[in-house]
């Protein structure tokens, strides 16, 4: 989901750096209402301190490849979100960002708001479908295949959305743009085929090991209903 250098430059970054703002302004709503579920500023450092480590090792870790107009990644945000809430999930994929390009891609830092943007405004969106689409009733670890595969295919679908912007954005609507965001965006589909079972697997060992993961480094309702 990286834009490439040279997609978007010169006088048109300046959207981006307006997407970034709107995107730290989400970032701080998920936190305040973290906070107001569990009001725990330590927990909710612990949980950004898992997850910003976990995105970082995602980026330079996992297989990742140019494809189209961007890389494809497997970010796993559902599962960050399902795991560590959506503030320590949004925090982390912020500062994971950050920290890959400072160390090991600066040609990457002229594009942070726009990459940003990408992570962190679908995972905004995935926090509110989870909460039309999961019963309050019902914990984290019993959610099934099909409510996995729509909080996946959400987030993922708005990361090729936002992709496919920046490149037109840039680009304009040229042959080679559409070609290239087609491209980008078939690839896409392989890890939305391979997050919700990530996500199954995960909750399954969450639950298994309830003892471990029933406290304050993990989401509230990871374990727990919210009624």
């Amino acid at each position: 989901m990286h834009i490439e250098p040279g997609v978007v430059d010169g006088a048109k970054l300046a959207l981006s750096l307006a997407t970034a703002a709107l995107s730290f302004g989400l970032i701080a709503k998920m936190a305040k209402d973290d906070l107001k579920t569990r009001p725990s500023l330590g927990g909710l450092a612990g949980r950004t301190i898992i997850t910003t480590t976990l995105v970082f090792s995602f980026f330079e870790v996992l297989p990742h490849h140019p494809v189209g107009v961007s890389e494809v990644h497997l970010i796993l945000g559902s599962t960050l979100f399902l795991m560590f809430g959506g503030a320590a999930a949004s925090i982390g994929l912020a500062l994971g960002l950050l920290l890959q390009g400072l160390f090991f891609a600066p040609f990457d830092l002229p594009q942070y708001g726009m990459n940003v943007t990408t992570l962190i405004i679908p995972l905004f969106g995935i926090s509110h479908l989870a909460g039309r689409l999961i019963p309050k009733s019902k914990a984290y670890v019993d959610v099934g295949y099909r409510d996995a595969l729509a909080l996946s295919t959400t987030y993922q679908g708005g990361i090729v959305a936002w992709v496919a912007f920046w490149a037109l954005y840039g680009h304009g609507f040229t042959a080679e743009s559409m070609a290239s965001i087609a491209t980008f965006g078939a690839a896409y589909m392989t890890v939305i085929i391979v997050e919700p079972l990530v996500d199954l697997a995960v909750l399954a060992a969450a639950k298994s090991l309830r003892k471990a993961t029933d406290n304050g480094l993990f989401n509230t309702r990871l374990h727990h209903t919210a009624t």
